[in-house]
């Protein structure tokens, strides 16, 4: 703990402004951020753009100078939008960085606070534990730590480093591996160790989506079809005796508006949206593909304390004179020695408010249960406390399982101990029974094992003490030759929402699974009353872990539910076990050694409040509440967002295709020109932008959580999506040619039929949209109100239509005339059928499942 007087040691406010107005914040230079004007530019450095831009220069200079102008206008507006998009999506990473920025402990105003580290300035005390990244460059004051400096010297064994000798030196960006540490700050920012190489962390670069990856190479695919395909439309039509600049300028424009350019744009833009919306449910996404794979999650490893439970400890149960004590909320039976060792041993802060201690905020959950058993109020603990002081420890860690101080109480040296009880009992051969020492027999250590079963089957957590006043070496060897004192039940109710969260996951074809440092009884009760385990035959203790082999733990793993008391290192065992089954698999943690495990999961999830750096740098996405339904509604999140992509992908490639499908089958059937080249792009500027971003935030379907995980390898296209674009693509393009042929039935000119082709193939894509927006539903089923965006980009595109097609200037400009009555009604039945036709499809095998 820090004691008053180191309190006393810390900067004000006032100094630690100016300090930082001199020393300037500690933080490394950055790479320069990109400028928005560099942005805006960067969209014209496209292929298709420059081709476009040279068929305009064409068009000028053969005197169509009202296209040449239009098609400028297009290649701008394309531009905007395209800008906005990528703008936001910075923005929006830059908020997540910033939400991610590392915090430290620091003594400011004789008191303890976290602030950005950012802030740390020359002077500063910074409080630094088992865990934390080193914030900035200091020395020692207080303590003793063992800190990992591989980072700056290569070297992977941790270095000790105490006030106790010469070593008390610390760098910024190592990490304290063991120990609590005070330290006062020397340097900052790019005057630390660090900041000589800052270059070294400058030119990390951002990752790229793997399905941006994938659907970035099909557009090199779909690139060279449609060109070619373009290249036929544009010969064909030369054949035929059409103008050679015309059919140029129709076959450049059909190629950008049939080559969905913008695809891996609005898949960055759609998993930016995804993360700033799995924000808002308390999962902060740190890598972009984290996004991808949370939809494939197959097995979710939680941890149970804070994660599962509401990491609210209450003691319910003492023991000690070989005597099981209930504890209600007027009485708790005293002794002594087992109350010195709980509050001595004992990490948590003291210099908090009254009103602090009633909340239970004075540190870790575990150790102020154990104060709150026996204190009500500050004044107390002071009291009781006296004149003690800490004068050697060995902190708490996860393989030892234990705690260890010296005090030194009325001129002489007693050493108190707590821990996990399987760890403490085997270092005890004595015991304290009504204020004797005897020797710990046998038989008496049956007693007490009998005492933790009891305990544990009520869910409740055993945590053992012990003392010793002779032989007390400052060394590893302080914790044998213990004499027992007493154990301590501590109940952690589970939190009421997990419940619900475990069977949904259940329904989702997840496998929930828990681990934790508890006992195996404590760990099935509580996983059997939240629903993950019915039989005490799924339950794997670390120590049967430990005995087995890698093939053993393969046959064991699917039958098992809950891991107790294992390790960090279990943890890794358990992640590669789950993962060579073929699943793909989320795993919690919050210490140092749970960092292996989270990095080797699929997705690593770190805990935002108990949470260490370490932990936190090695995981892909952080659960800002440690809640376990933030678990499952990142995985909803991720099957959302993996579905949107679904949506977008199939409503623009089934367009793209219609557009060029149409194009193609008047060569092939010698129809005139169905579209004019301006009408080609203004389709694409009316249906390629707005409606497939707003697909992008689709809500999803109400069952989204009924389906099995997809596979990770599975491809995008995978469940018929193929088929669907291709079908509707066709349809799409033989609805258009039947509007075109049609208006040539009823007698109309070529504006007017082409004017019906346009509408037809604009309308029936605007139709496709909400038929997208579910591969299961039909649009009969689906609430179009829940996508407020879609109908707005929607309204837009229709107005556009209407807008060439009945304001004079733009007549001129995009060669349409206006409509009658019969026209309309042919565009519509030829838009509407096939969308009708299939919903009505869908309707009757709904009914049939």
């Amino acid at each position: 703990m820090v004691e008053e007087k180191e309190l006393k040691l810390g900067l004000d406010s006032d100094e630690a402004e100016k300090r930082l107005e001199t020393y300037g914040p500690n933080i490394l230079k950055q790479k320069k951020k990109v400028s928005p004007v560099f942005i805006f530019f960067s969209q014209f450095n496209d292929f298709m753009v420059w081709v476009l831009l040279g068929a305009t220069l064409i068009s000028a200079f053969m005197g169509e100078i009202a296209d040449a102008i239009t098609i400028i206008i297009i290649v701008v507006v394309n531009a905007i939008l395209g800008f906005i998009q990528e703008f936001k999506t910075e923005k929006s990473l830059e908020a997540l960085k910033n939400l991610a920025a590392p915090t430290t402990k620091v003594i400011r105003n004789k008191k303890i606070q976290v602030i950005n580290a950012e802030f740390l300035t020359l002077g500063d005390l910074v409080v630094l534990e088992a865990g934390d990244r080193i914030p900035a460059d200091g020395i020692i004051v207080q303590g003793t730590g063992v800190i990992d400096e591989s980072l700056l010297t290569g070297e992977s064994v941790g270095v000790s480093k105490s006030t106790l000798n010469k070593e008390n030196k610390i760098y910024m960006g190592t990490i304290l591996l063991k120990g609590k540490v005070l330290a006062r700050v020397t340097e900052v920012g790019m005057s630390t160790e660090m900041g000589k190489i800052a270059h070294m962390l400058s030119s990390i670069e951002d990752e790229k989506s793997p399905l941006k990856e994938k659907l970035e190479g099909l557009g090199r695919i779909l690139v060279i079809v449609c060109i070619a395909i373009c290249i036929i439309v544009t010969f064909v039509g030369i054949s035929r005796g059409q103008k050679a600049s015309e059919m140029f300028l129709l076959g450049v424009s059909l190629a950008v508006a049939a080559i969905p350019e913008g695809l891996p744009a609005i898949v960055t833009v759609c998993l930016a949206i995804g993360v700033s919306r799995m924000l808002n449910r308390n999962a902060l996404v740190r890598k972009l593909p984290a996004v991808e794979t949370l939809g494939c999650t197959s097995v979710i490893c939680s941890d149970k304390t804070g994660t599962l439970t509401e990491n609210k400890m209450t003691v319910k149960a003492l023991y000690f004179n070989n005597t099981l004590y209930n504890i209600d909320d007027n009485k708790t039976p005293d002794n002594l020695l087992l109350k010195k060792a709980f509050v001595y041993c004992n990490d948590c802060n003291y210099d908090y408010s009254q009103k602090d201690i009633e909340k239970g905020l004075l540190g870790d959950p575990t150790e102020t249960s154990l104060i709150k058993t026996y204190f009500k109020g500050m004044k107390d603990i002071k009291e009781f406390n006296g004149d003690i002081r800490r004068v050697y420890d060995i902190p708490f860690d996860s393989t030892r399982k234990m705690m260890s101080v010296v005090i030194e109480e009325n001129n002489r040296e007693c050493c108190y101990v707590k821990g996990a009880p399987e760890r403490l009992l085997s270092r005890c051969n004595q015991i304290l029974i009504n204020g004797q020492v005897v020797a710990f027999t046998y038989t008496l250590k049956e007693k007490v094992a009998k005492s933790i079963e009891d305990m544990s089957s009520k869910a409740l957590r055993c945590i053992a003490a012990a003392y010793k006043y002779k032989n007390i070496a400052k060394n590893n060897s302080l914790e044998n030759d213990l004499i027992f004192l007493g154990l301590a039940g501590i109940i952690d109710p589970p939190r009421k929402e997990v419940k619900d969260a475990v069977l949904e996951c259940r329904m989702a074809g997840i496998k929930p699974i828990m681990i934790t440092g508890d006992h195996q009884n404590t760990a099935f009760a509580i996983g059997k009353e939240v629903g993950i385990c019915n039989s005490i035959n799924e339950v794997l203790t670390g120590d049967e872990i430990e005995k087995l082999t890698e093939k053993e733990l393969d046959s064991k793993i699917d039958k098992t539910k809950v891991f107790a008391r294992v390790s960090p290192n279990h943890k890794l065992r358990i992640v590669r076990a789950f993962k060579r089954k073929n699943n793909i698999v989320a795993m919690t943690g919050d210490g140092v050694n749970d960092a292996p495990a989270i990095k080797e999961a699929d997705i690593g999830i770190a805990m935002g409040i108990s949470g260490t750096d370490v932990s936190k740098e090695a995981s892909s996405m952080i659960l800002m509440d440690d809640n376990f339904t933030t678990i499952v509604a990142a995985v909803e999140e991720g099957r959302v967002i993996y579905n949107n992509i679904r949506k977008f992908i199939r409503y623009l490639l089934s367009c793209n295709l219609g557009e060029v499908l149409t194009m193609f089958l008047a060569s092939l059937f010698y129809l005139p020109n169905p579209l004019s080249p301006i009408q080609i792009l203004f389709v694409n500027l009316a249906t390629d932008g707005l409606p497939a971003l707003a697909l992008g935030v689709d809500p999803p379907d109400k069952d989204i959580m009924d389906d099995k995980p997809r596979g990770k390898n599975e491809s995008i296209f995978s469940h018929g999506l193929m088929e669907k674009i291709l079908v509707r693509g066709t349809l799409i393009g033989i609805c258009t040619i039947f509007a075109f042929i049609g208006g040539k039935y009823f007698g109309y000119d070529l504006a007017a039929c082409r004017t019906m082709a346009l509408s037809t193939l604009v309308l029936s894509q605007l139709i496709h949209v909400f038929e997208c927006r579910s591969e299961k539903h039909s649009i009969f089923k689906i609430n179009p109100f829940t996508n407020i965006y879609l109908i707005g980009a929607v309204l837009v595109s229709v107005i556009m239509l209407i807008a060439v097609i009945y304001l004079p200037f733009l007549e001129g400009i995009f060669h349409t005339s206006s409509m009658n009555g019969i026209q309309w009604m042919v565009v519509i039945f030829c838009s509407g059928i096939i969308a009708l036709i299939n919903s009505i499809y869908l309707m009757i095998k709904e009914r049939h499942k």
